[in-house]
């Protein structure tokens, strides 16, 4: 019973990860245009990375539990999780705007290294994402309501 009511920690550590990795694209588009963050520069785009954990985790751990006869399904808490949240290498973007007062001496402004496009479609990558882990844990929410209608 363990193990099937496991894939409600699951799921939802799925929609735990994919929300923060909405927010965080939100945070970059919102910032698309900060030329000056209190450390001094523009905004520097942030990106989630993401990790599993558990012991059921790996294809190599199911197969060593089939190797020594333990049970296959998962023995404990496993999902994913927000590793760390890094800023992007990329460089910034400079244009020339020497009536900004950001501008450096040579009249180059630095903006952020945001593409709206490429946030726009993490963004839904993440909603989908998020969308899949509700319905997963819609489907086991209806199974264990059948399994308790169930009369003996």
């Amino acid at each position: 019973m363990s193990s099937f009511l496991d894939s409600f920690d699951i799921s939802a550590s799925g929609m735990s990860a994919q929300r923060v990795r909405l927010d965080v694209a939100s945070e970059n588009i919102a910032n698309v245009d900060t030329t000056r963050t209190k450390d001094g520069g523009p905004y520097i785009r942030k990106d989630v990375v993401l990790e599993s954990f558990g012991e059921g985790t790996t294809f190599a751990n199911a197969l060593r539990r089939a190797r020594t006869g333990q049970s296959t399904l998962n023995t404990g808490k496993s999902g994913v999780r927000v590793k760390e949240i890094v800023e992007d290498s990329r460089e910034t973007k400079r244009v020339y705007d020497p009536t900004d007062p950001d501008a450096d001496e040579d009249g180059y402004v630095e903006y952020p290294n945001v593409d709206v496009l490429k946030e726009t479609v993490d963004a839904m990558e993440a909603t989908r994402s998020y969308q899949a882990n509700v319905t997963a844990f819609n489907a086991v929410k209806q199974m264990t309501q059948s399994a308790m209608d169930i009369n003996i």
